[in-house]
């Protein structure tokens, strides 16, 4: 009877040590939690996704400064794009932006399963997805001018899905999800650039300026020239017609046409037609799923990448001796040039800020999860090397009765 009393006595003083062994256990994965766990989620890429309110910016940057607030939703661009399925990427090229060098990026220099065919001596490329011949990629490069020469926001919205529906039947079985992206340039620069291209008899004149389907008639949008084209025009003629579509070029080919009546420009009054268009354009640039800017080469390529996760083979370039740079104008001249494009002036600086917050949410949540990957594999280290030897070795090992009684018994 005392025995069995004693080995009582001993079951419960056992059963005791265990359940503090437990205990013990649970307060160390607390601490360790304490330590590691902080800004943890489960489904948020880096952990839990900031608030609005968080300031991106914990660091001053001496190049930037910004100047307008974005909430998380619109800096946020990682997009899942799928090659395999109907994603379609749509490149609104605007005139003398970089675009003829980023559309042979997006046809030669994207590292994919299936690299588009581009055979010397053709314009275009062939881009299928990996898995049937279908494009994947609505171009200058890949399609053509399929809806008409450099057409703007108002044109492609209307005509990319009946262009593609035309050339590949089947995809009508399921809805595609187009992802516009474009290129902007500083306003000064790209407007002396058009003029000396031209200068050089280009003119886009068969460009169709479709909006609410019809093209404008010509007392709507006379031309600045007469004859073939526009050669050998100095930039005092080029800034005096009053119809150069170059004037505000980039909010015009971004903003809904049809809120103002498209062409007529006797539909609203001139200010509030101004304003309609800013605000439009700014609305669907935020709403574009990529856009880049001309004179940031790098963060452009970066944020291309992050936003559709595929990979370009070789780093873009940053030329910096350009033809508008090469024109030398006076102060006045300038000041007159922005007055001519004061939709454009502004609409940049918006997506300058628009464009460096998103890099640099990007560039900060990078940061972040690869501290929090170092942390993981320190506190991985840490956890291996504090393992007995044996359990070391032999790594998943689970301990065996015995092995636990031992362990409870020295406790």
């Amino acid at each position: 009877m005392r025995r069995r009393r004693g080995g009582g006595r001993t079951m419960v003083e056992r059963a005791s040590k265990f359940v503090l062994v437990v205990a013990g256990s649970a307060c160390f994965m607390l601490i360790l939690y304490q330590y590691a766990g902080p800004g943890l989620s489960l489904g948020a890429p880096g952990g839990r996704a900031p608030p609005d309110d968080l300031d991106l910016f914990p660091t001053p940057d001496p190049h930037y400064e910004k100047k307008y607030y974005f909430p998380v939703r619109e800096l946020e661009r990682s997009l899942r794009f799928d090659m395999k399925g109907d994603d379609v990427i749509v490149f609104l090229h605007i005139q003398k932006t970089g675009g003829t060098t980023f559309g042979r990026h997006l046809v030669q220099n994207v590292r994919l399963e299936v690299p588009c065919d581009c055979r010397p001596g053709q314009k275009k490329c062939t881009c299928y997805r990996p898995n049937r011949r279908e494009t994947w990629l609505f171009s200058r490069f890949s399609t053509g001018w399929s809806c008409g020469l450099h057409a703007d926001w108002t044109e492609l919205t209307s005509c990319v899905p009946g262009v593609l529906d035309r050339r590949d039947p089947a995809a009508l079985r399921t809805p595609r999800k187009f992802y516009y992206i474009t290129l902007l340039r500083d306003p000064v620069s790209r407007y002396l650039s058009e003029w000396r291209h031209v200068q050089r008899g280009a003119t886009w004149k068969t460009s169709l300026h479709m909006c609410d389907g019809r093209t404008p008639t010509p007392e709507e949008l006379p031309p600045c020239y007469e004859g073939t084209d526009w050669s050998g025009c100095t930039l005092q003629e080029f800034m005096d017609c009053p119809y150069n579509l170059a004037n505000n070029r980039q909010v015009r080919m971004l903003a809904d046409l049809s809120l103002v009546g498209c062409y007529n420009l006797s539909f609203i009054p001139e200010g509030k037609r101004a304003q309609l268009l800013l605000e439009s354009a700014k609305k669907n640039l935020r709403g574009m799923a990529f856009f880049g800017l001309t004179e940031f080469q790098r963060k452009t390529q970066y944020l291309f990448e992050r936003t559709f996760n595929l990979k370009f083979i070789r780093p873009f370039m940053q030329y910096n001796s350009t033809r508008a740079g090469g024109v030398e104008v006076d102060e006045d001249t300038i000041r007159r040039i922005e007055e001519l494009n004061d939709l454009d002036m502004q609409l940049y600086d918006y997506a300058k800020d628009l464009f460096q917050q998103r890099y640099q949410y990007k560039r900060q949540l990078e940061r972040r999860e690869q501290r929090l990957k170092s942390r993981e594999e320190r506190l991985l280290h840490r956890a291996k090397e504090a393992l007995p030897r044996e359990d070391a070795d032999e790594p998943g090992r689970v301990p065996t009765e015995d092995y636990m009684s031992h362990i409870i018994e020295k406790w």
